[in-house]
């Protein structure tokens, strides 16, 4: 055999050693039992290190080193026996304390043994203690003499390879002085490879230094890619896989951005509740309680990919392709004071208070950074905060599913809508007119959520299934679809035909409608809009008189 540092030929000798039993003190018996009532992540960890533990011989704890925490004790010369002296012991930890470990080399034995010993009846170990069995104590030292922290820890996080290491020495050393785990819970997490699964080293010029990565793209993107890695393989890393993550940041930031900008002046005044509200805000605020559901369960399950995965579709599909491009009409145009409106802001502000709190703990410095510049810096950080409480009561299943039916619906239009802006017929989503068919042999639940979309803050269901399909009108027709009709084949009974919006175009929302001009006053205005702009020049009235 030879040294796997030096490569020089290595010479096997049996000499005398120190051990720590496993059966004597029942301590295999007690490190099992303690590794049951322990939690593993993976659930697979709790397996591997109790099948080493079952298995293992007696811990030798002794190394014949130059170097390192000597194990300080005398043996007795005639009887092979170690001193059991508290006095003695005692003088050692004193020593140790003032000096360091060094002190038992350092010293004469007699300064330790005192005067009812005679050093020459004493043999002094000179062997130092595995450094497993140091690493194995760091419980005790770190978490014991710190007020701020408990015993045991909450958890204990590592690579794959500790379980044969540190989570193993720790559990013997605590079971043995202590009688339990020194953890409540361990996680162990695989290692880090380039791009195509290999191990990283200066001869393949593989390898990805962190502080390259947070100097090019920010610490935030590295904390992304870390929490958006499954940890329980083996984790890749590279420069596409750092822009992918970019890319997913990207549009984190840009949400954060838009409710930061549409938040502008809010105030709770505002603020209505979400009876008042329209069906869609409370759409939103049932996602909202289902990702805050699915944020909390990932954190007690360390899933933070799911939280990631979760919060980066709720961003993209539900927010930014959805609710806040609906909504942008309202938030432009309606009056400040109209419900609708109110109710906008009222949700985007519970967006960005969740928004903010389930991603602080990942991109910390994004969250901060839109945390203050809302409140400025003089507010309390957002890692101060908790999770926001949210009701039970935005949980409304039998909407989500009406709504579920409605965006399928709207598939339909958007899709037939494309067509016609590819083909240049039409510029804009708002210069059109759908013709909306639904097969109500085929469709009743889809018609019957259509029907109940009206209510409070509400118009009609077309002017409703125009608002949410970004279209000027939209004309629903109950029966079944013609076969010109624009359909999607996993949608049969459903189908759009796209007319030419009928109307003038108003200056100030962009609607092409044939109401556009029928306030005198404002000629080149729908109704809505000339209501608008009247309110707005009574404020700027009032605001002049006052």
């Amino acid at each position: 055999p030879h040294s796997w540092r030096s490569k020089a030929p290595v010479i096997f000798r049996a000499t005398p050693q120190w051990f720590i039993s496993m059966e004597v003190n029942k301590l295999r018996e007690t490190a099992l039992k303690a590794l049951d009532a322990t939690r593993f992540v993976p659930a697979a960890g709790h397996t591997r290190l109790s099948s080493m533990i079952a298995t293992r011989p007696d811990w030798c704890i002794s190394r014949q080193r130059a170097w390192g925490v000597p194990i300080a004790i005398f043996v007795e010369k005639a009887t092979g026996e170690p001193l059991r002296d508290p006095a003695v012991l005692e003088r050692i930890a004193t020593g140790f304390a003032a000096e360091g470990s060094d002190a038992w080399f350092a010293r004469e034995p007699a300064d330790f043994l005192g005067a009812d010993y005679d050093p020459a009846d004493y043999e002094q170990v000179r062997d130092i203690v595995d450094v497993w069995f140091e690493s194995g104590s760091t419980h005790a030292f770190v978490l014991e003499t710190r007020a701020d922290l408990k015993w045991p820890a909450d958890l204990y996080l590592e690579g794959s390879d500790q379980h044969r290491g540190w989570f193993h020495s720790s559990l013997l050393e605590s079971c043995g002085t202590r009688g339990r785990a020194p953890y409540d819970a361990v996680l162990t997490h695989g290692f880090v490879m380039d791009e195509q699964g290999r191990k990283m080293s200066k001869s393949l010029g593989n390898t990805v230094v962190p502080q390259d990565v947070c100097n090019d793209n920010g610490a935030d993107i590295l904390r992304l890619w870390v929490a958006g890695s499954d940890y329980s393989e083996d984790l890749r890393i590279g420069k596409e896989i750092i822009q992918s993550h970019v890319d997913s940041y990207r549009r984190l930031r840009n949400t954060l951005r838009y409710l930061l900008g549409a938040l502008a002046g809010f105030s709770e005044d505002e603020r209505i509740d979400p009876a008042e509200m329209p069906q869609l805000e409370r759409w939103v605020l049932h996602r909202v309680w289902e990702i805050d559901r699915l944020v909390r369960r990932g954190v007690e399950d360390f899933d933070f990919t799911s939280i990631i995965v979760a919060v980066n579709t709720f961003c993209a599909v539900d927010l930014s392709a959805f609710y806040l491009d609906v909504r942008k009409d309202s938030l432009y145009c309606d009056r400040p004071d109209s419900l609708r409106r109110r109710a906008v802001r009222t949700v985007m502000d519970t967006l960005f208070e969740c928004l903010t709190a389930w991603l602080a703990p990942i991109t910390c410095f994004t969250a901060e950074e839109a945390w203050w510049t809302r409140h400025g810096e003089d507010a309390d950080s957002v890692h101060e905060r908790t999770f926001p409480d949210i009701p039970d009561a935005w949980r409304d299943d039998e909407l989500a599913a009406r709504w579920a039916k409605i965006r399928e619906a709207r598939r339909v239009v958007t899709g037939a809508i494309e067509l016609k802006r590819a083909a240049k017929e039409i510029r804009a989503s708002l210069e059109a007119h759908p013709r909306l068919f639904v097969d109500p042999a085929q469709h009743a639940g889809l018609l019957a959520a259509i029907e109940a979309m009206g209510g409070a803050a509400a118009g009609t269901p077309e002017e409703e299934l125009a608002d949410i399909s970004i279209t000027s009108q939209l004309t629903l027709l109950r029966e079944a679809p013609p076969a010109d009709a624009f359909a999607l084949p996993e949608l049969p009974g459903i189908g759009a035909v796209i007319d030419r919006a009928e109307g003038r175009k108003c200056e100030r929302s962009w609607k092409i409608l044939p109401s556009v001009g029928s306030d005198p006053r404002h000629p080149t205005l729908t109704p809505r809009d000339a209501d608008a702009v009247e309110a707005w020049l009574a404020r700027q009235g009032a605001a002049a008189a006052s």
